[in-house]
């Protein structure tokens, strides 16, 4: 509460005093950290990543969004999208995943992010209840059930409580956005500050691509206009692209856009970059591994003054065989570029973007005088595996619900499997992995369990017990749903269901009742956090891109709690009855 430090720092810090109390004994303070928890949050943050990166959902929402026009149904679609979307992958990534589709929703209608943002984030919380690996709260939930039944919850157990407010959710958000302030945008990032925008790529028309046969206005209409065509070569002639030319099969186009449209572009359409293309060739005709220059990425630079670039063009000093990197796109100010990238004379103040080995890259940009640009999530010319990331995802749900292997070990696999098929590179997969919430979850487990083995949680319990014992069952459901969602905006959603799952069992031990009610309302009030940016990562995550401020969030999640709290209670005993 107090906010001095961060939440994985708090948790060491409660580790510590625990062992310095001799409340948690040296031989169990660090089991928390060989625990399934850990496991299974870690992989399911490397699947989301690799779900996100081949860009299935976001293009499932942008064709969908082609025939929505006015906000409130953009908003709908935006907000049904990314629920959906936390069922199968950690409801942070889906958020992140779909946040591209909101900023491009919100451009086209000159209006601002933060309309759409907020809402997407209480749609992924609420999304993330509706499966085992929506959201971390549901694991540890069933973990805690294990341990008292012998039985943990299936996949797929939180889905008709989580559907149901998900719905009632999605009917709120779609009237009540309006409680959210008008015209909040983000500060400009430094990448923003750039404003580099036109650039030009050259890219070849593989066989297996959509747009071979169709006609330059087709292409163009299919991409709603993102791009253009400068030129086309055909048979080393160079032609101005007539809206009625076909495109065929080896043709090479001149594209331009900005980047974000030809990284859609390009990897929608199976399009291949020109070097790309040589490199292949090179490496079959010298036997060569794709692995020998080590992890393949890009890298967005400036032309320097004196740079031996300067006054060259790419084909002539041939970069690829020279220097290792090809020039798969490049941008000039107030120039609109239509010839190929091999013969464009490089001047000063180029913008280019380099493909090649990453871990040679600095040495590159030395060598060639250039120098990179702020960083910015720059994705071009990087390989996107469509469907591969999906079917292990879902190969995974389907062993674990059918109770063929165990959770941690089928999302264990899964995370292996997406990285060794390239669905995902290694570095990208430990950039997705939150650490942060590893290292809390492997330091409060043990003093979690030390309010059971203290009898702390007895003790808690029975204070409770004795508040509900005048109420019907339902009330006492409604109070540990109540205290859960008051709890978690403090402490973290994770933290709190490792505080209150050992206390809602033996409350509802001493009140007589099946505890299944209880851990369910304990799941649910720990991940609906509408009232702070802090209480869950997917809040936080559009804080800044939405330019809100702290009092945004309880203005429209002060009412959504309140509908959680309301029917959350019967939904919960319907399912589940104590």
């Amino acid at each position: 509460m107090w906010g001095r430090f961060r939440y994985d720092v708090t948790a060491i810090i409660a580790l510590l005093a625990a062992l310095g109390l001799g409340i948690v004994k040296p031989a169990d303070a660090f089991k928390g950290f060989s625990d399934d928890i850990v496991i299974i949050v870690g992989s399911a943050l490397v699947i989301s990543g690799a779900v996100q990166r081949s860009g299935v959902i976001e293009r499932a929402l942008r064709r969908l969004a082609r025939r929505v026009t006015r906000v409130r149904s953009q908003l709908l679609v935006l907000t049904a999208s990314v629920g959906f979307a936390s069922a199968i992958v950690k409801n942070i990534g889906a958020l992140a995943m779909l946040m591209p589709g909101a900023f491009q929703m919100a451009k086209k209608n000159d209006a601002s992010p933060s309309v759409f943002l907020m809402p997407m984030s209480f749609a992924a919380l609420l999304g993330g209840l509706m499966t085992l690996v929506g959201t971390s709260p549901n694991i540890i939930v069933s973990r805690s059930r294990e341990q008292m039944t012998g039985a943990p919850f299936g996949m797929f157990d939180y889905t008709p409580v989580g559907l149901g407010l998900f719905v009632i959710g999605l009917i709120y958000l779609r009237f009540a956005y309006r409680l959210l302030p008008r015209g909040r945008r983000a500060a400009p990032t430094m990448g923003e500050a750039l404003d580099v925008t036109g650039y030009v790529t050259e890219v070849v028309l593989p066989a297996e691509s959509p747009a071979v046969g169709e006609t330059v206005r087709e292409f163009l209409d299919r991409h709603e206009g993102e791009v253009s065509i400068t030129r086309i070569l055909r048979a080393g002639i160079r032609s101005f692209p007539e809206p009625g030319t076909q495109l065929h099969e080896g043709d090479t186009l001149i594209l331009g856009g900005e980047p974000d449209a030809l990284e859609r572009v390009i990897a929608g359409d199976r399009l291949a970059y020109e070097g790309e293309a040589r490199d292949m060739t090179r490496e079959r005709n010298e036997g060569e591994g794709a692995s020998a220059g080590g992890e393949i990425g890009v890298i967005e630079a400036v032309v320097n003054f004196g740079s031996r670039l300067e006054g060259q063009t790419a084909g002539g000093l041939d970069l690829q065989r020279i220097y290792g990197v090809n020039l798969i796109a490049m941008s000039r100010r107030g120039e609109r570029l239509s010839r190929r990238l091999a013969n464009i004379v490089l001047r000063a103040g180029d913008v280019i973007v380099l493909q090649g080995p990453l871990e040679a890259m600095p040495e590159r940009l030395r060598e060639l005088g250039c120098l990179p640009l702020a960083e910015r999530d720059l994705r071009l010319g990087s390989k996107r595996a469509r469907w591969l990331p999906i079917s292990i995802l879902a190969g995974a749900m389907f062993l674990t619900a059918m109770g063929w292997v165990p959770v941690a070990v089928a999302f264990f696999a899964a995370a292996g499997l997406v990285i060794a098929t390239g669905a995902i590179t290694p570095r990208e997969a430990y950039d997705h992995v939150e650490w942060p919430i590893l290292v809390m979850l492997g330091a409060l487990i043990p003093v979690s369990d030390s309010l059971r083995t203290t009898g702390a949680s007895d003790v808690i319990a029975t204070q409770l017990a004795g508040v509900a014992a005048a109420l019907p069952p339902w009330g006492a459901v409604a109070l540990i749903l109540a205290a859960a969602m008051a709890v978690t905006p403090f402490l973290n959603n994770a933290a709190t269901v490792l505080v209150m799952a050992p206390i809602a069992a033996q409350f509802a031990g001493d009140l007589g009742y099946r505890p299944e009610a209880f851990l369910m309302a304990t799941a649910v009030g720990a991940g609906c956090d509408f009232l702070t940016p802090i209480g869950h990562q997917c809040n936080t995550l559009v804080l800044g891109p939405g330019g809100y401020r702290f009092g945004d969030y309880a203005r429209l999640g002060a009412p959504l709690s309140l509908l959680v709290l309301v029917f959350g209670t019967p939904l919960i005993l319907l399912f589940w009855p104590i």
